[in-house]
């Protein structure tokens, strides 16, 4: 009787290392199929802006307080002003961004990272000019070389990202002349000619000096985004590159050029 015990005890021992076992596996399949099923651009966003998206499940982005937003919203083969003005957070990766030295100018209607969900963007820094301030500080841009204040949110740290840009810029008299007389940081506005919000409304984005910059609508003095336009530059790549190691796209990347524009987009920089 003893050892039919004996066996049945062991019997039921190993079933139950057996489900142990077995449960461990299928937790570990689960968790590798919910990571392979996060689109890898929307990983970058995960990892680029941790302090508020979550996780992805069933085609959203999980954001800290438990909100939600679509990912892919299925709609194909949209036109360019569908991209600006009606994309989901999938469109904003459309088309890649290149880190380095620009080699020729940029083809016609490529303007990666200008593919922008407000959205998305009012999520991270605010909704409403109220909402914004909130999280504005006021540092001191290149102290050496122009002593300029400029009014940015503390949001992901671009206050000290701008701070490290300008402690390098600093060491550069020959460029001055661009970072005097800063074009703008914070405004909450729309861009000129649309309906939709400049990214100056987050107080993540900075205008180098205006005098030595190009832009699109001022070379065809026109806001049509069909327009033919000649590419102009006049920003030299050292500056560039010091703002993209930093996490900031440059709208010198552009077909719709905006020399003067830096933006921080850490998630386009991503592996680039």
């Amino acid at each position: 009787m003893k050892i039919w015990a004996a066996v049945a005890l062991s019997l039921i021992c190993y079933k139950n290392i057996n489900e142990q076992e077995a449960n461990k596996t299928a937790h570990k399949q689960r968790k590798a199929n919910t990571v392979d099923t996060i689109p890898a651009n929307a990983a970058k966003l995960l990892k680029s802006y941790p302090g508020f998206i979550t996780g992805f499940s069933k085609n959203h982005l999980i954001f800290k307080d438990h909100s939600e937003q679509i990912w892919d919203d299925g709609i194909k083969n949209k036109s360019l002003v569908d991209l600006l003005e009606k994309p989901d957070l999938k469109d904003m990766f459309l088309q890649q961004y290149v880190k380095g030295p620009l080699k020729s100018p940029p083809a016609k209607n490529y303007d990666p990272g200008r593919i922008r969900n407000e959205k998305f963007f009012m999520k991270i820094y605010g909704a409403s000019q109220k909402e914004v301030e909130k999280s504005l500080t006021t540092i001191l841009w290149c102290p050496k070389l122009v002593g300029q204040k400029i009014t940015v949110t503390k949001i992901n740290g671009v206050d000290k990202k701008l701070i490290q840009i300008s402690k390098e810029l600093d060491e550069h008299p020959e460029w001055k002349n661009y970072l005097l007389n800063i074009g703008g940081t914070f405004a909450w506005r729309k861009i000129s000619g649309t309906g939709r919000q400049s990214m100056h409304s987050f107080g993540m984005t900075i205008d180098i000096n205006t005098k030595y910059s190009d832009y699109w609508q001022w070379t065809c003095h026109c806001t049509d985004e069909n327009a033919e336009t000649k590419y102009k530059n006049k920003i030299p790549p050292g500056i560039v590159a010091i703002f993209e190691k930093n996490g900031f796209i440059w709208g010198g990347k552009w077909y719709h050029f905006d020399t003067m524009h830096f933006e921080y987009r850490p998630e386009l920089l991503v592996g680039s």
